[in-house]
């Protein structure tokens, strides 16, 4: 896969995907959203990827924000449109993509950027990385799911607090608001994102995918995520990885998943 401005590399059944415009902090503009969504499509299906990590080039920044001057002249109408195809080409189809999703916040991660970062199935950063929601300042509120998800992550109080000042907040304070699992050091950052993903690849890729949805379901309107849970888990006694981990387990041997 050749792509302007990311960068991916597998190793050990974990796929790197580095966003790589470095001269403008990372931001996201239009192409960087498509060819994401296309390096995510691709991985989907790929035997040799169980899990991905997805990080910013550079010290500075994850994802600085989105790239303003795409839509600084956008009518109403092409603004809700904007933020719709967003929301379905990338930041919901991460949030639902069935191969655990890393981000590895490696510096300011702000509007957009903290939106995909939070799209994530779960994130860790460096302990220089700066996140916010800056959008109010511009007039704007966050399009990119991120007035649901920091709600989700953080609670009402502290997710309105953020949007509404437009302040940063620092890796120590994301980690004490839940907004990161873990904080360590920037050399540190990317070793210790793929040290977590080696472990969960080495489980079964089927049962994490059902995994994803159910705990997905409690956060979808209108859907009994018990109830999603139970049909995922019934699901998983038809699968070959449920046959090897339970046989495995009374021979008392480490389990050879296959994802089927």
């Amino acid at each position: 896969m050749d792509f302007e401005n990311l960068v991916i590399e597998t190793a050990d059944f974990v796929s790197v995907i580095t966003i790589n415009r470095p001269a403008k902090l990372n931001a996201l503009n239009k192409q960087t959203i498509e060819e994401l969504h296309q390096a995510f499509k691709a991985l989907q299906t790929d035997n040799q990827t169980k899990v991905i990590v997805l990080t910013g080039s550079g010290e500075k920044a994850f994802v600085a924000g989105a790239d303003i001057s795409e839509f600084a002249n956008f009518s109403a109408s092409e603004g809700e449109k904007l933020a719709a195809v967003g929301q379905q080409v990338l930041f919901d189809f991460v949030q639902n993509y069935n191969k655990p999703v890393i981000a590895a916040i490696n510096g300011f991660a702000l509007g957009g950027g903290l939106e995909l970062a939070m799209a994530a199935h779960f994130r860790v950063a460096s302990n220089n990385a700066k996140m916010g929601l800056p959008e109010v300042t511009l007039g704007v509120i966050p399009g990119y799911g991120g007035t649901q998800r920091l709600t989700q992550l953080v609670g009402k109080g502290r997710a309105l607090e953020m949007i509404m000042t437009a302040g940063m907040i620092d890796a120590t304070s994301a980690l004490n608001y839940g907004l990161v699992n873990h904080v360590v050091s920037q050399p540190e950052l990317l070793d210790f994102a793929k040290g977590i993903a080696t472990k969960i690849a080495k489980n079964s890729t089927v049962a994490i995918a059902k995994a994803i949805e159910a705990v997905n379901a409690n956060f979808a309107e209108g859907v009994n995520g018990f109830e999603v849970e139970i049909k995922k888990f019934g699901e998983c006694f038809a699968t070959e990885d449920f046959k090897e981990g339970t046989t495995a387990f009374l021979e008392k041997r480490k389990p050879t998943f296959t994802g089927k």
